[in-house]
């Protein structure tokens, strides 16, 4: 069984940073591609990050320059390095991981980010 437990979630101020991190627990961790998202208060879940499993990484126009997935495959973890936070990032943060070959998709349960002006 596949289970994803983000973690580093909490309240900073306005150009703080923080560091979230998805533990991954159960399959392969280099068959996953990896991904960040967030949802707001009253809005859609958007976005944020991606990594393939390769490493390539892209980012949502609202957070790049400012934000930095990775992946850790001997911790089996993915970080996202927040930097210059803003109010507008405050959301809760959930990661996911895709197999990429059998395109089953995973979630964690999310951790909240508030970031105060």
């Amino acid at each position: 069984q596949v289970q994803l437990v983000e973690s580093g979630g909490g309240l900073v101020q306005t150009g703080g940073s923080l560091r979230l991190s998805c533990a991954v627990s159960g399959g392969i961790f280099s068959s996953y591609a990896m991904g960040w998202h967030r949802q707001a208060p009253g809005k859609q879940r958007e976005p944020v990050a991606s990594i393939t499993t390769n490493g390539g990484a892209t980012y949502a126009d609202s957070v790049k320059g400012r934000f930095t997935i990775s992946r850790d495959s001997a911790k089996k973890t993915v970080y996202l390095d927040m930097n210059s936070l803003k109010p507008e990032d405050t959301a809760v943060y959930y990661c996911d991981a895709t197999d990429i070959w059998t395109k089953d998709n995973y979630w964690g349960q999310g951790t909240q980010v508030t970031v105060s002006s």
